[in-house]
């Protein structure tokens, strides 16, 4: 029998990114496994047989930072616009309505058209186990945080059966949804990441003043927070996790600069602040302070949060919702080595370079001119 060795696959673009900024002209050689052989730079790609030409940014599979996969199935249950109390009465009200196989069905697709636009990774959050034989099956990598939800909490039995699944760790859900003692054990334990919900709606601060539609609400269902003598959500995180977690902070909506302040001066693990602006706008209107994170030079991630609260978990979309006062470059960079390195994936993913199998996704259908994303752009997964 005669052996054929594949040919090298060769791909040229506009541009890709790099960790540096947008690198004009670049053509990839890739073997048949995505492993990038090489990185040159083409002259004329029309002349040279077997190269595929696409006309936009080439970019590292990409990472959705922040995903809440298993409530695929409340796209559009929940009204938009109701503001936070409202949008967590309704997941209440909501989340039982579907069976297992409307869950399962919804998981499926959600997880695969995350792969075809070019996701390579994903932050999941998870309550139950609805997700994880699709994520077993699925040729996206994900890092599972297993969450503590509930002032009626006693113990994390309810999500420590979760543990057994790969790549699965405990976290708790947010500063204002977990008794003290729970939320302390939760945040000493262990090394991998925390990711949690963190200064999303104006009610979690107020809540530590006993005011505020979160603090209605919750003497409505007669619920006691034991944790209210921290006095501000920020002063319950960094007295509760130690310096040397690393942790995710999801949201961001209401953050100032004392709140980057305390939090800096604690940590000497990376923390990694999380973007979701799509579902901010869903529930809220509310939108990060983007521009006071990067003055703060603050690493910056980007997840899509859950189709509960958003239309879709499209990465391309958040970019486009965070706005072009940012360079388009910049934003990339939070979607792909910013996600990587907040998953702890940033040894493997999320640079195309020799050696690296970090998939290959093509940005599409960009104002070149001005460097910005149009309506109509989308990334496709290539390799």
């Amino acid at each position: 029998m005669i052996s054929v060795t594949p040919s090298p696959r060769r791909i040229a673009s506009h541009y890709l990114l790099t960790r540096s900024g947008l690198r004009p002209r670049p053509l990839l050689t890739l073997a048949d496994d995505g492993t990038v052989v090489g990185v040159d730079t083409w002259r004329d790609p029309d002349r040279q047989a077997g190269v595929e030409f696409y006309s936009g940014i080439l970019l590292p599979g990409m990472v959705n930072a922040h995903c809440h996969l298993e409530l695929s199935c409340l796209r559009g249950a929940i009204p938009a616009g109701g503001g936070f109390a409202a949008f967590a009465r309704g997941m209440g009200a909501q989340r039982g309505r579907f069976d297992e196989e409307q869950r399962r069905r919804a998981i499926e697709a959600a997880d695969a058209r995350m792969w075809r636009e070019g996701v390579a990774a994903v932050g999941d959050v998870a309550n139950g186990e609805s997700t994880f034989a699709v994520k077993a099956r699925s040729a996206i990598r994900y890092r599972t945080f297993a969450e503590l939800f509930g002032l009626q909490s006693v113990s994390t039995a309810p999500v420590d059966g979760l543990l057994r699944h790969a790549a699965t760790s405990l976290t708790p859900h947010s500063t204002y949804s977990v008794p003290d003692a729970l939320f302390r054990r939760i945040c000493s334990g262990g090394d991998a990441p925390l990711s949690i919900h963190f200064m999303e709606s104006p009610a979690e601060e107020a809540l530590y003043r006993g005011e505020g539609e979160l603090a209605a609400w919750y003497a409505e269902r007669g619920w006691r927070c034991d944790f209210l003598h921290y006095g501000s959500p920020v002063e319950r995180l960094v007295g509760s996790v130690p310096p040397t977690r690393s942790v995710l902070l999801v949201h961001n909506c209401c953050v100032t600069q004392r709140t980057i302040d305390r939090v800096t001066a604690h940590f000497t693990a990376p923390v990694w602040w999380c973007l979701c602006p799509g579902s901010n706008r869903y529930i809220s209107g509310l939108r990060p302070p983007v521009e006071l994170l990067r003055a703060n030079g603050l690493n910056i991630c980007v997840g899509t949060d859950s189709l509960a609260s958003n239309g879709a978990l499209s990465l391309v979309d958040e970019l486009r919702l965070l706005g072009d006062g940012v360079p388009l470059a910049e934003r990339l960079l939070w979607v792909t080595a910013g996600g990587a390195a907040a998953l702890g994936f940033g040894d493997e993913l999320g640079e195309i370079a020799p050696g690296r199998r970090p998939g290959v996704v093509v940005l599409e259908g960009i104002d070149f001119s001005a460097m910005r994303l149009l309506p109509e752009s989308r990334t496709t997964r290539l390799a």
